[in-house]
């Protein structure tokens, strides 16, 4: 019995990691300063942006480069700069940013 409920944990742990790992790794690069879940504060919110380019082809590697080189007039008047984030994080936030739908 408590081989299950270990093997359960474990599963469970994997498939949350990245979801976990991932929002962790927005708050390290403050990224949640100006972007909420469900809600804008100064940039979209991450659904929004989900909502917008999880359809278009290439989205991840798009976003991905959105976020480490910055972005400007997509969203409003307010400028996103550059991140300092690895081609990897970028990867991993786009790919986390993206399943927000």
């Amino acid at each position: 019995m408590h081989r299950k409920i270990a093997l359960a944990l474990t599963a469970a742990f994997v498939v949350a990691g990245p979801a976990a790992a991932s929002d962790e790794l927005a708050k390290s690069k403050n990224c949640t300063t100006c972007h909420g879940i469900d809600k804008k504060i100064v940039g979209p919110s991450y659904k929004d942006i989900a909502a917008k380019r999880s359809a278009e082809k290439g989205a991840e590697a798009a976003l991905a480069a959105k976020i480490k080189a910055g972005s400007k007039g997509e969203w409003g008047q307010v400028p996103m700069p550059p991140n300092n984030v690895t081609e990897a994080e970028a990867a991993t936030l786009a790919k986390w940013v993206l399943a927000h739908k």
